[in-house]
């Protein structure tokens, strides 16, 4: 155990015990006098748990915990793990103690064995947390913030600080996807956020918002230049890893669009930046991409005619609904979402004619319970990754699949199954499962 822990007690005695128990299983220690030199202390560093002792002149434990934990929201950092000391024998001090939130409770003088097992276990527990809670707010592809996580952060942001908030689009990922396939454009998106790494502070905020998108908040950015200087940088660097990841010559523009808005005292709702931002990035796309515009009422409102403002609406809408959250394959929908689809396919193929393939995929196997219901969920994956974005998917039961392909003749089946079961028989599944299908061709 190579644990970093910091010991605050007023009392030396207390801190040189401490400190011994800990150095003979190898605990890295740094020792205290005060609530106050904690507090310090934790401004530049960040040790892995802190024994705190209550009783403590001028700022007792249970003050000193609570300031800690307001400088760690804040600043936004993973709160420490705390451990509370006392001398005394009553219930009543570690019953407020936990209340508050500490992870545990310790009595002097030291039982070392109970010393070392609880700070053991205090920091297991709290590494287990932390890399659950990483899993649930991270973005697994870019490793920034995930929309909601991000967002929630961005909003509390704009109402402390006054900074620049900015929308980053990649311009023409989508020809990326389509030319290259979907690892590429994965590994073009991992590059770029390498890019966005090392051109941000430690105090900015970077989350991915959509499929391409990002959204930033940049602390005390007040000023153009500064917007044209990260949005000059990021579209340089992005075209040198393009020639490396697609090739000199690929032909593809590739480049950065950033929309951007500054908050004040005056404007600090994210909602509203955001939709401000929002407008700047339409007209960054607008006037040719690779570049950057920063909200202004006064430059995007009252100069146009109503006429021009309609056609730019629409513009800005077939924009949003056809490249923003652009999914992966075709649509795996629930009962009620499929059967609309499907009723409008139906209409659409008798009114202006033509067919559409449908297959019911069955699928048994002697393995049950979660291990069963992992192949059906991988099944499904497999389908909706090798179908086109035109075709739906219906988990019809827990074992079958009713999928509709628009436009494809009986003719194409074959090849269309062929696909399937080749990337199902890479999944590793394919041998502890049985797969049959049957079809017919709807024709208006």
């Amino acid at each position: 155990m190579s644990y970093w822990v910091t010991v605050v007690d007023d009392e030396p005695l207390c801190l040189t015990t401490a400190k011994s128990l800990l150095h003979e299983n190898n605990m890295k220690v740094t020792c205290l006098r005060s609530g106050n030199e904690l507090l310090e202390f934790v401004g530049t560093h960040t040790p892995e748990l802190i024994l705190l002792d209550i009783l403590m002149p001028e700022m007792d434990g249970f003050d000193t915990y609570r300031m800690l934990r307001q400088f760690e929201d804040k600043e936004g950092r993973t709160h420490i793990p705390v451990i509370f000391l006392t001398g005394e024998d009553s219930n009543e001090a570690e019953r407020r103690g936990l209340k508050a939130g500490a992870s545990d409770f310790i009595h002097k003088p030291f039982d070392k064995d109970i010393l070392i097992k609880r700070i053991n276990n205090t920091i297991v527990n709290s590494k287990t947390i932390e890399s659950l809670t990483e899993e649930a707010t991270l973005d697994k592809l870019t490793g920034f913030l995930n929309k909601n996580s991000g967002t929630e952060r961005v909003s509390v942001l704009c109402k402390e600080k006054q900074g620049a908030l900015l929308i980053l689009d990649m311009d023409n990922f989508k020809l990326v996807n389509d030319l290259y396939g979907h690892d590429k454009g994965d590994n073009f998106l991992v590059a770029f956020s390498e890019i966005v790494r090392l051109n941000i502070r430690a105090k900015d905020l970077v989350c991915r918002i959509g499929g391409d998108e990002f959204l930033a908040f940049f602390p005390d950015m007040l000023n153009k230049e500064n917007v044209a200087s990260i949005t000059e940088r990021l579209n340089k660097q992005l075209l040198k890893v393009s020639d490396k990841l697609l090739g000199e010559g690929h032909g593809i523009p590739v480049g950065i669009s950033v929309g951007a808005v500054f908050t004040s005292e005056q404007a600090n709702d994210f909602q509203l930046l955001f939709r401000y931002a929002d407008s700047a990035l339409y007209e960054t796309k607008r006037s040719g991409k690779h570049g950057y515009f920063i909200y202004d009422p006064q430059s995007i409102a009252g100069t146009r005619d109503e006429n021009e403002d309609l056609e730019l609406d629409l513009e800005h809408l077939i924009k949003i609904m056809s490249e923003r959250g652009e999914g992966k394959g075709a649509l795996l929908l629930g009962q009620e979402a499929f059967s609309w689809n499907y009723r409008f396919i139906e209409r659409f193929l008798s009114r202006y004619g033509g067919t559409a393939t449908r297959i019911l995929f069955s699928l048994t196997s002697e393995e049950t319970g979660i291990i069963f219901t992992e192949m059906i969920s991988q099944f499904g994956n497999v389908l909706k990754d090798n179908l086109r974005k035109s075709d739906i998917i219906i988990q019809w039961q827990q074992n079958r699949y009713f999928v509709v392909l628009p436009l494809l003749t009986e003719k194409d089946k074959p090849a269309i199954i062929d696909r399937i079961m080749g990337k199902w028989k890479d999944c590793g599944y394919y041998e502890r499962i049985n797969v049959k299908y049957t079809s017919n061709t709807l024709v208006k």
